[in-house]
């Protein structure tokens, strides 16, 4: 997305990089520049605005809820490795569901199950 007006910080740098905006995890000279961009386009600070309040929603909703330790290790994992470039194992990617039940398992179910 960009608003078609020049500035000294690209729009698309900015959108790709609101949320460590949003976070405040980015250094102070970036933040300002960001800061910057905002005063000049509106699409931007729209952009901007929206995201600040899905993630106030969301803190709103979710934010007294605590998250396993172990689900944080990972999903942190999984991040350091995409910012470092490499490649997410495939398994790491998917979602982990329980497999299909077989036919022999199947079998086992109520006939009210098998019927539905």
């Amino acid at each position: 997305m960009s608003c078609g007006e020049p500035h000294e910080t690209d729009c698309s740098e900015v959108l790709d990089h609101l949320y460590e905006f949003l976070d405040h995890e980015m250094p102070d000279s970036d933040c300002t520049k960001f800061e910057v961009h905002f005063e000049e386009c509106s699409p931007c600070l729209e952009k901007y605005g929206l995201e600040q309040a899905v993630k106030k929603l969301v803190k709103r909703c979710c934010g007294s809820d605590d998250v396993p330790a172990d689900l944080r290790s990972k999903v942190m994992g999984r991040i350091d490795l995409i910012r470092s470039g490499q490649a997410v194992p495939e398994q790491d990617v998917t979602a982990t569901a329980p497999p299909a039940p077989t036919t022999a398992a199947a079998a086992d179910l109520p006939a009210a199950a098998n019927e539905a």
